[in-house]
């Protein structure tokens, strides 16, 4: 090889390693973003959970894309600080395939999953204590912490 063909591909190697470098972000996995909101019960979702004696309003979870959940779980944000196994006040598994969907309401079945321990009930939510809901779905691993309002209705 001559001078000038090594001193161009030295050049080559040189500009795709800083491309590389410049577009790492493109190869790393994108995260799951978790949202939520607390909103007046209403229509479908006050029957669906009107079992419960919550004095909060219901909880909705709001993803940032349609996926296929593995398991919900939802606990105290105390005793997630101070616990390495918390206790769960509700939490789901998938039997094989649940539905993708992009958001979720406290204490509603989602298609395809089922509580943890067969015939539990998700306890009710206290407004003004902080929880964390723990989401596994598709390869992706995510926690958001929330705080539900007082029930307006």
């Amino acid at each position: 090889m001559t001078k000038k063909n090594l001193l161009l591909l030295l050049l080559v190697v040189l500009l795709a390693g800083l491309s590389l470098y410049v577009n790492r972000h493109r190869f790393q996995k994108e995260e799951l973003r978790i949202g939520s909101r607390s909103l007046p019960p209403r229509g479908q979702l006050l029957r669906r959970t009107q079992n419960q004696k919550s004095t909060a309003n219901p909880v909705v979870f709001l993803l940032d894309r349609r996926t296929q959940l593995k398991s919900v779980k939802v606990v105290l944000l105390s005793e997630a600080r101070t616990n390495k196994y918390p206790h769960p006040v509700w939490e789901l598994i998938s039997e094989s395939n649940s539905v993708p969907l992009k958001d979720f309401a406290y204490g509603v079945n989602i298609r395809g999953m089922k509580p943890k321990v067969p015939g539990a009930q998700p306890e009710p939510l206290e407004p003004g204590v902080e929880y964390r809901v723990y989401v596994e779905a598709e390869g992706y691993k995510a926690h958001h912490d929330f705080t539900p309002v007082p029930r307006t209705r």
